[in-house]
């Protein structure tokens, strides 16, 4: 398989749908995938046509992580990779696997999303799971050290207690329990996830462009920071993008959000 045809990308309405296609290998990282995926994030993210990205699957799986039997045979390049210590400068520079990104990009998880995989959910600014999915961190069993952050950013995501619990047995977690855990937002029938996912990255399209774009970088930033910096940094943006508003623009803008809340009752 070629190196572009093992990440789809179709862009319609505004979002861009990012597919890992090697199903038979349940979408483990090989060496081209490891060069087309943040190679399609990072042009998505640059399109003037796209404003929202959603990554999957091809079925049955989401990620399967590294794909073992390149590194067992040595042909997996790590180091232009960015995983496991790799070599390669500008990889090791980038921060995850995708690196910077300014849109928002949804994890539409199909199926397993094991080590690797999982920590390209977690890249995700969140995530959707079908009744399919399961989540495992097998690192410790594999022999191999996380380098996209995963030590990090799965503690964040559902505590330090469980996030210990799942590198330090590699147990599988399944959907609904990643659900209680607070590591994905909602699970979905399996039919309904791509529907649902395309359904968020739309209600993202009828926000304002820019307040989208700063949104993410505002949360994201100030997520980083300690409480203390991060609230005094938002103080400073907000008072910054005060200039620019409009009281007109307020009252038309309620006058729809009122609308729109009155769709969504029930």
């Amino acid at each position: 398989m070629a190196e572009a045809d093992v990440v789809l990308v179709e862009v319609a309405d505004g979002v861009a749908t990012i597919t890992l296609n090697r199903p038979d290998a349940r979408n483990a990282l090989s060496t081209d995938l490891l060069r087309a995926l943040p190679r399609a994030i990072a042009e998505a993210d640059a399109d003037p046509d796209v404003a929202a990205m959603v990554l999957t699957g091809a079925d049955p799986a989401f990620c399967a992580g590294l794909d073992l039997r390149q590194v067992g045979s040595g042909s997996l390049d790590l180091g232009g990779s960015g995983a496991a210590g790799g070599t390669d400068e500008a990889a090791r520079s980038r921060r995850g696997p995708f690196g910077a990104r300014t849109k928002p990009l949804i994890g539409a998880v199909n199926g397993p999303a094991v080590t690797g995989g999982l920590e390209l959910a977690l890249a995700c600014d969140f995530l959707i799971a079908s009744e399919r999915a399961r989540f495992a961190d097998t690192h410790a069993r594999v022999g191999i050290q996380p380098g996209w952050g995963l030590t990090v950013l799965l503690p964040q995501w559902i505590g330090l207690p469980r996030a210990r619990q799942m590198s330090v047995t590699g147990n599988f977690v399944d959907a609904d329990t990643a659900l209680r855990w607070g590591l994905v937002n909602q699970v979905v029938a399996h039919d309904d996830l791509m529907p649902t996912a395309l359904g968020l990255a739309s209600d993202m399209l009828s926000t304002i462009p820019d307040m989208l774009v700063r949104m993410k970088r505002v949360i994201d930033e100030g997520y980083a920071m300690p409480f203390g910096d991060a609230l005094a940094h938002e103080s400073r943006v907000a008072g910054e993008y005060r200039a620019s508003v409009r009281p007109e623009d307020i009252e038309r803008r309620r006058r729809a959000i009122i609308e729109r809340g009155k769709s969504q009752r029930g």
